[in-house]
């Protein structure tokens, strides 16, 4: 049958040109964003799935920074503890030598002169070590927070460094002014050294735990980057291939477009 009034075989040559266009078009958005979801309507199940791993990736990734600031804290005050042992140590030369009992009464002063002076670096040293504007030594705890995105994978971690002086090494009383004296100062002075010693067992145990906190959050942002990938990122070939696929067909549809035209024009040759 001939009709003028509507062409099925144009309108169908229209909806298939209409539908490979936007396959057309969703193809060559897909390779420049890198991306085969690029909207809700895309996958809307996909989008979901990538939204929260990217949420995770995002907590990871902060929580391996924290751990990494704590680490570096921990690591200043064991410098500074480093600092502090050499310091008792010289000490204990010092109490050692006023406790003989063959020093004149200047060289013990001059003893104690540079045993106070020691104990006063201890005190500079305590005060003075920060890390990114706070104080290292600290009776109030460290607190290093770490979290993969979701409600039960949050975590704390509180490290006390303890203030550090030569009051509380137990050593602000000590004196080498006499022999009985510089002996009761070796004495206190090797318990503080015993005391530094384990704190900074304890401090690097601590580096121990966060240095293995952040291995297993970096190798879980790594493998969820993946899994992200998987969802969301374009297959680059597999794109390319479709787009060229969608290129032939739109040059097949608009020449079937075209002929289904021509087919009408044919009618109006009945009527000459």
């Amino acid at each position: 049958m001939i009709s003028v009034l509507n062409s099925v075989s144009q309108l169908a040559a229209e909806n298939a040109l209409a539908s490979t266009q936007a396959s057309l078009q969703n193809s060559l958005t897909q390779l420049s964003t890198g991306l085969k979801i690029n909207s809700g309507a895309d996958d809307p199940s996909g989008i979901s799935i990538a939204a929260g791993l990217g949420a995770n990736i995002a907590a990871l990734t902060q929580s391996s920074q924290n751990a990494s600031n704590s680490i570096g804290m921990l690591q200043t005050a064991d410098g500074a503890l480093s600092q502090v042992t050499s310091l008792l140590n010289q000490a204990v030369t010092l109490a050692t030598e006023a406790s003989n009992g063959q020093l004149t009464a200047a060289q013990s002063t001059a003893a104690d002169t540079a045993y106070q002076s020691i104990l006063s670096e201890i005190t500079q040293i305590g005060a003075a070590t920060n890390f990114n504007g706070t104080a290292v030594f600290s009776a109030t705890p460290v607190t290093t927070f770490t979290s993969d995105g979701t409600v039960g994978g949050t975590s704390t971690v509180s490290i006390t460094t303890s203030a550090l002086s030569s009051t509380t090494l137990g050593l602000n009383t000590t004196s080498l002014t006499s022999t009985a004296k510089a002996a009761a100062a070796l004495t206190a002075v090797t318990t503080a050294i015993s005391t530094v010693a384990a704190t900074r067992g304890t401090i690097g145990a601590s580096v121990n735990q966060l240095t293995a906190d952040t291995s297993v959050e970096n190798t879980e942002v790594t493998n969820l980057t993946s899994a992200q990938n998987n969802v969301q990122n374009a297959d680059i070939g597999t794109t390319v291939a479709k787009m060229t696929q969608y290129n032939v067909l739109e040059q097949t549809g608009m020449a079937a477009l075209s002929q289904s035209n021509q087919a009408e024009q044919a009618v109006l040759k009945l009527l000459q």
